[in-house]
């Protein structure tokens, strides 16, 4: 997994590559919670994300919950794959995303 962040005001933008799985997940949510900062929107770009484990799940979801606090959070460029998880789940019912 590779992931990259910009920061444009309030709005930071996190880029993650690979898989977020068991192995990952701490990984993504530690970075997160370290570069997040003070920002209020935050955008996670999953263009190069092709599986997301229900590690990864519980990881949004903490996300989502700490965001709905402060502002709010966006999924962009989601995969297909990664959408049905999404669906199956109820996660689409939870987070905002765009397809890709």
């Amino acid at each position: 997994m590779d992931i990259k962040q910009k920061k444009d005001g309030k709005t930071v933008t996190v880029a993650i590559s690979g898989r977020i799985d068991t192995v990952t997940a701490p990984e993504f949510e530690a970075f997160v919670k370290q570069n997040i900062g003070d920002c209020t929107s935050l955008v996670l770009d999953f263009k190069k994300v092709n599986y997301v484990s229900s590690a990864g799940l519980r990881v949004l979801l903490s996300m989502q919950k700490k965001m709905d606090k402060i502002g709010d959070m966006k999924l962009i460029n989601v995969d297909e794959s990664v959408t049905d998880v999404f669906e199956v789940t109820g996660f689409d019912e939870i987070l905002t995303y765009e397809k890709g």
